[in-house]
């Protein structure tokens, strides 16, 4: 048996790409490593907040996250409103609301679903007791969203209290992976009221930090307890803009500026891919390939799902192979 390595760990987004998070998750888990804490955007949400449940009721074999996670059927994401059924009509209008053309309610459900097998509601059964951390972040998970009605980051469950006054340990785990995962204009936004009344309208967190590798490093300028790794399906640019944004390969073909196709990827990954290039983070981050699956493409088969398992377990067997964490204190920390 593997001797157990503790770890972070922190999820970028990806749309159905995520199947790739779950192969580099369970990589790790099969290297012996047991995650401590999670954070995720969008796709990441998703796979982090099994993950941290099935750290909490004790289930974390890799097969078991892989039997889990991997129960997903994508096809079913795809879950219009009435209206939004009607051809052609249906969507326009719902783009032109910002309402979503999905409602979002089998992602929902199924999250909502596995974690209550798991034993895990509200954030408050995912509450760690550990001094070292500042008390709003005792948490074994932590999901970026984008409040688009303040025009902020928020992260749940970390800003229930500060940003809303609510109580964080009472705020229901799966409604914060579905705001996170509310890509605009494709699945209907989220909403949560604060104490003050106000009502914001919350969409994917991706929309202003897709990959927040530093989500979990400390801030108290101590050496870490142990390594903070990140996992993401990003593609590299330049080349991989339209992999960014799929409906920009679309608007080349109206003679759209390349210009516009520049400043709106910049705008969603410009803060992760500047944050990537630091040597002391990209050292401790995994990149998966996922190029062959775009974000949105929800008729995904079998064999590729099983295909983008398997290059995210593979982008985690080549990392390891290579990963020194004494030499990584030593270097960068």
């Amino acid at each position: 048996m593997t001797n157990v390595k503790r770890a972070d760990l922190v999820l970028s987004g990806g749309g159905v790409k995520g199947v790739g998070l779950v192969g580099a998750v369970v990589g790790l888990l099969d290297a012996g490593y047991q995650p401590q804490r999670v954070s995720g955007t969008s796709a990441g949400s998703i796979v982090g907040a099994i993950v941290a449940a099935a750290a909490h009721s004790g289930s974390m074999t890799g097969a078991q996250v892989k039997e889990l996670a991997l129960q997903l059927d994508y096809s079913k994401f795809l879950d219009p409103g009435p209206l939004e059924r009607v051809p052609l009509v249906g969507p326009s209008l719902a783009l032109l609301r910002g309402s979503g053309i999905y409602k979002g309610d089998y992602a929902h459900e199924w999250v909502r679903g596995q974690l209550a097998d798991l034993g895990v509601a509200t954030f408050g059964d995912l509450a760690l007791d550990d001094d070292e951390l500042p008390p709003e972040q005792r948490y074994r998970l932590v999901v970026t969203v984008a409040d688009v009605t303040m025009g902020q980051l928020v992260r749940f469950p970390w800003d229930y209290r500060r940003v809303y006054g609510l109580d964080p340990d009472e705020q229901s785990v799966a409604d914060a992976v579905r705001a996170s995962m509310s890509i605009p204009f494709i699945f209907r936004p989220a909403s949560l009221t604060s104490t003050s009344g106000l009502t914001s309208t919350l969409v994917d967190g991706g929309l202003l930090s897709n990959f927040p590798l530093d989500s979990l490093d400390r801030t108290d300028g101590k050496e870490p307890r142990w390594p903070s790794f990140g996992i993401t399906l990003l593609p590299n640019l330049p080349d991989g803009n339209d992999r960014v944004i799929p409906a920009l390969a679309t608007l080349r073909r109206f003679g759209v500026p390349h210009l516009l196709e520049d400043v709106l990827t910049t705008m969603l990954v410009g803060r992760d891919q500047a944050y990537l290039s630091q040597p002391w983070v990209d050292a401790r981050a995994i990149r998966v390939d996922s190029t062959d699956v775009g974000f949105l493409d929800f008729d995904i088969t079998e064999n590729e799902v099983e295909a983008q398992y398997l290059k995210g377990y593979g982008a985690a067997e080549r990392f390891l192979a290579g990963w020194d964490w004494a030499e990584y204190v030593r270097r960068f920390r």
